[in-house]
């Protein structure tokens, strides 16, 4: 019976079972030469050496993808989570408000209640019922109430002011929420993008490789179909 010497393991082969390394696919040649430099086109293997390479070579592409997969989804976390809100950072800024631009916050949000208008009325009735019925218009502001007229001047030159100062202040924080959302956006397309090209880039990876797996897989039906036959 006619036999042959294995150049991977030195052993005795029947001739029916060799294979010469020109009839193996590149990938498969390229994946041998990994372990056995020496191996070439003009060099013999045995089928079951074969088919042992090739189990190698389909279990370590899928080692390969699930590894690539996983690449992926720390890409996506990191791209998600690598960076708090920058919305957040704005909030926190208040903490950094003078005492004199908190006092103004204040009186503007006092002064644009109906807590404010309420008591201002109800300050007025008292004001206009103690001075016309109580004191018989003889008291400290008889009608037409030129010192309540005084007082309310006052209060409106002052309020106004103040409440300016808090307004400047609102629309310089709401300029800096628009510019942060605008950075966040460029940040968010940027990201899309770059998972887009990840994505293009591992489903074209993905369907080379797999062409090239259906192949080896059908080498090997092949040659186990042959087997059968003989």
């Amino acid at each position: 019976m006619k036999s042959f010497v294995s150049n991977i393991s030195n052993r005795e082969f029947d001739i029916h079972e060799m294979v010469l390394g020109e009839d193996l696919r590149k990938s498969i040649l390229e994946f041998i030469k990994k372990e056995h430099p020496d191996f070439n086109e003009n060099s013999k293997m045995s089928l079951s050496e074969l088919n042992f390479f090739r189990e190698q070579y389909i279990s370590e592409f899928l080692s390969k993808e699930v590894s690539e997969l996983n690449e992926l989804e720390k890409t996506v976390d990191k791209a998600l989570g690598d960076k708090p809100s920058l919305l957040y950072g704005l909030e926190e800024k208040t903490q950094d408000y003078t005492f004199g631009q908190r006092v103004a916050d204040k009186v503007a949000e006092f002064g644009g209640s109906w807590t404010f208008i309420i008591s201002f009325v109800v300050f007025l009735i008292l004001w206009i019922i103690t001075n016309v019925f109580f004191l018989l218009n003889k008291g400290f502001d008889p009608f037409p109430f030129i010192l309540l007229n005084l007082i309310l001047s006052c209060i409106a030159a002052l309020q106004a002011p103040v409440i300016m100062m808090s307004q400047n202040r609102q629309e310089e924080k709401d300029r800096e929420r628009a510019k942060n959302d605008y950075m966040i956006n460029i940040k968010s397309e940027l990201e899309i993008r770059m998972l887009h090209e990840k994505i293009d880039h591992l489903i074209m990876h993905q369907e080379e490789a797999l062409i090239e797996l259906q192949k080896v897989q059908i080498d090997m039906m092949n040659d186990i179909l042959k087997h059968v036959k003989k």
